[in-house]
Parts: C-alpha cells; sequence; structure tokens
C-alpha cells in the first residue's frame, strides 16, 4: 500500500507543475484567499477580531494589541534575506524603551513563521508573554518562507536554485546569520534560544557544524526537539520516508521546489476538522497526510482561532526540507543531507556517505521540552538526544495528550511549558 501511495504522490507532483500558475494565484494574497474561507465558513468568523487577526502580517498584528514592533532584514552568507520581527518591551508591564533587558532569540518549525509566537493573543502566545515578562524578544524567519522569500540574486517564483536547500542551510547560515544581527543591534554578548520543531533541528546543526556559536547562547529550549528520528512514532510515515530523495529529485527535475505555501492544501471546516481544499491538485496527498496525523488531536486549540492559525500556517518551505528528513527517518541517523550519488557526497564533504552532525561539539546548556503524545518526537529519541548532549537535560510537559503543535499554539503551553522557560531564562540572568 504505502508504494502505491509513494507513485500517487509522485504523480501528484507531476501534475502540480502543470497546474503552478493557479497554485501560486490562491496564495498570492492571503488576505483575499482569507475572504474566501470566510465566505464558505461564516461562523468561524463571527468575530470580526478574528477575520483581522487572520489577514494581518505580524508586525501589523503585534502593533493592533499595542505593542512596540520593528521589522528588520539580514542578509545571509550565501544572499538569503531573511525577516525578523521584533518586540523590544511589554506593553502593560516593563514597557521603559529605555531600559536594557536580557535577549530572547525564538525560532520557528517546518511550514511555519514568527506568527506562531503571537497570533494566539496577549495572554496565550509565547512572544507576548516574554515581552511583559521583561525580554526583548526577538522571531525569526527561515528562508522560503512567507516572510523570507527574498535573495540578493534569485527570484523564488521562477529560480528553482532559490529552493535547493534543507534545515541544514537554515542551521548553518540563518540561524548564524541572525544571531550575529541581533548581538550587533543590542550589544548583548549572548542572547537566550527557543525553538520549535525545526527550530530545534537547525540549532543543533549550527551548534555542531560551527561550535564558536556555543558561546553565542545563554540558556536554550527546545520544545519538540525533532534529531534523532530512529522510533519515528508515525509507520506511515516512516515507510513513505525511503522515497525522500527520489520525490526531491523529482521536484526538482520539474520546478516543484516550494510547497505548503499559504491556503493551498489544507483548510479547517465548522468543527474545527482539519479537511483538504478539494480544488488543489495536492489533493491526494493531503487526503493522504491529514490520517497520518489523527492521533494530532485539537481539543487543546480553542475553536474561535483556527481561522487564525489557517491564516499564518502553512506559510512555505522547501521540498528538500521534507526530504532531509525523510532520510534522517530511513537511515535513523542524524546526518547531513545525502545527494543522489557517493561521488556527490564525496564533492560536497570529503567522503562517499554524508556525515553525521557531530553531537560532541555542542556545548551549550539546552533543555529538551518533550511530551508522549508528540507523533513527531518519539520519547525514546528525545532522551537519547538528551544523554548524547554534553550539558542536555529532558523535561516532559506533565500532560500525556500534549502535542506536538500544543507547544505553538496550545491552550496550555503557558502554564505547562512557557512559563517553565521563562523562570529558567531569569534563572540564568540571576546567576551569571
Amino acid at each position: 500500500m504505502l508504494k502505491s501511495v509513494g507513485v500517487l504522490i509522485i504523480v501528484t507532483l507531476a501534475v502540480v507543475r502543470a497546474e503552478e500558475p493557479a497554485a501560486r494565484s490562491r496564495s498570492s494574497s492571503r488576505a483575499e484567499w482569507v475572504r474566501e474561507h470566510r465566505s464558505q465558513n461564516p461562523r468561524l468568523y463571527a468575530n470580526e477580531d478574528i477575520y483581522e487577526d487572520a489577514t494581518l502580517s505580524v508586525p501589523d498584528l503585534i502593533r493592533k494589541y499595542g505593542y512596540p514592533s520593528e521589522t528588520h532584514h539580514v542578509t545571509t552568507d550565501d544572499n538569503y534575506i531573511l525577516e525578523m520581527h521584533r518586540i523590544p518591551h511589554g506593553r502593560d508591564k516593563n514597557n521603559d524603551p529605555s531600559v536594557a533587558r536580557p535577549v530572547v532569540f525564538v525560532m520557528h518549525g517546518l511550514i511555519s513563521s514568527s506568527a506562531d509566537y503571537i497570533i494566539m493573543g496577549p495572554e496565550r502566545s509565547l512572544g507576548y508573554i516574554l515581552a511583559e515578562e521583561g525580554f526583548d524578544v526577538w522571531m525569526g524567519n527561515a528562508r522560503g518562507n512567507y516572510y523570507s522569500r527574498a535573495h540578493t540574486r534569485l527570484n523564488p517564483d521562477s529560480s528553482t536554485s532559490f529552493w535547493n536547500f534543507t534545515w541544514d542551510h537554515i542551521g548553518y547560515y540563518d540561524i548564524a546569520a541572525m544571531v550575529d544581527y541581533v548581538l550587533a543591534i543590542t550589544g548583548r554578548p549572548a542572547v537566550h534560544y527557543i525553538g520549535h520543531s525545526q527550530g530545534t533541528t537547525s540549532f543543533l546543526v549550527l551548534t555542531s557544524l560551527r561550535p564558536e556559536y556555543n558561546d553565542k547562547f545563554k540558556s536554550v529550549h527546545l520544545m519538540a526537539p525533532v534529531a534523532f528520528m530512529d522510533n519515528f512514532p508515525s509507520e506511515d510515515l516512516a515507510s513513505l520516508a525511503r522515497y525522500s530523495l527520489t520525490l526531491a529529485n523529482l521536484g526538482t527535475a520539474i520546478g516543484l521546489d516550494e510547497v505548503f505555501a499559504k491556503g493551498t492544501v489544507f483548510t479547517f471546516n465548522e468543527q474545527g476538522e482539519i479537511v483538504c481544499i478539494e480544488d488543489n491538485s495536492l489533493v491526494n496527498f493531503c487526503r493522504w497526510f491529514i490520517p497520518a496525523f489523527s492521533a494530532q488531536s485539537l481539543a487543546h486549540f480553542p475553536a474561535d482561532m483556527l481561522p487564525v492559525i489557517l491564516g499564518h500556517t502553512p506559510a512555505g518551505s522547501a521540498l528538500k526540507q521534507f526530504a532531509h528528513y525523510g532520510q534522517t527517518i530511513s537511515n535513523a541517523a542524524f546526518r547531513r543531507w545525502s545527494y543522489t550519488t557517493p561521488v556527490q557526497n564525496l564533492l560536497a564533504y570529503g567522503s562517499l556517505r554524508a556525515p553525521s552532525y557531530d553531537i560532541s561539539n555542542i556545548k551549550a546548556d539546552i533543555t529538551l521540552h518533550y511530551s508522549v503524545a508528540d507523533t513527531l518526537a518519539a520519547e525514546v529519541d528525545v532522551l537519547a538526544l538528551s544523554d548524547a548532549l554534553q550539558n542536555g537535560k529532558a523535561k516532559r510537559v506533565p500532560l500525556d495528550k500534549f502535542t506536538h503543535f500544543d507547544f505553538a499554539w496550545g491552550t496550555t503551553a503557558k502554564e505547562l511549558v512557557y512559563d517553565d522557560i521563562k523562570e529558567a531564562m531569569w534563572d540564568y540572568e540571576r546567576t551569571h
């Protein structure tokens, strides 16, 4: 069956290329897409604030709720232009702009953006919570997402080369460039770091490949950490992972390197259930994809906020980001991107196969926040990663049904995760 699923996805990707202009048209205007969704699901948008929050950009959304908002652009060493969003101080507390504050850098997961940390509103969003508690909050955006779809030379709409990256590049180039920029602007020697999902993977990539960056981080908090995937919980996705390189190569061949752009694959119905957008070339993939995550309950998401989540997520990514995770699962090893042939690996790395990331290079003080209901990060793999890290410890979320996405959007995330992270960062400040 899984072989047929893999073939189905390959055929679907080929069809997508022929229909690409229509897909791009749907994703070109977020506001237009949300308006259409609102007309089809009016009860979800009974509150006008919900509609507005689903359409506003991150900077505008921050300002709407009375917080100071800054937008910064950072160019990486390989010429990608990234957009960062900053909340320099609080609204109700710690709101004196002249006061120097400890800096925290927050990084999103796969197909997400900085929006993850502000869309749930001032009471529940990590970005606002940290600003109110006295931190200078910087939120990053990885190359290829809605806010970082830019390059000094390459056009993301017409250049296949723009999308030739994985989370290896995001760690090596993007995180490094953004951290250096934040340190230069703030004059601080180091930052606190919080990452979710791919934001954990890319951090581990950076500090293993460029160990000099370990000293640029104070405390590090990795939520739903994804690195060791030997015991990947989803059997269907684990089996499909062996097609990852084939899919990536096919995507490159037909020019389909960008996936999960805004409003093109799935949506929410009025019952709060994730459903596929039927007039989309990826509908067959979507119909397979959603049941694979059936264990991911939306019980901890406020139903009235689902349109807002949908208005900002997915935010786009490169197909190769998914493929690199596929390689990690199928190889049962945390390695760099494996090229099609050993000769290509030899040219890239000096070895016939892609080398493993050297975990022994990672010396930062890291806490791994994990949950047993996470279908993307198995507890046994998180604990193995914790053991492998020089200064790592694992902290289990005390709620058995807490899921991978609850770390970003869950109604209980503040009490179960964010408050603990906030206290740990202040403990660091008091003792160093």
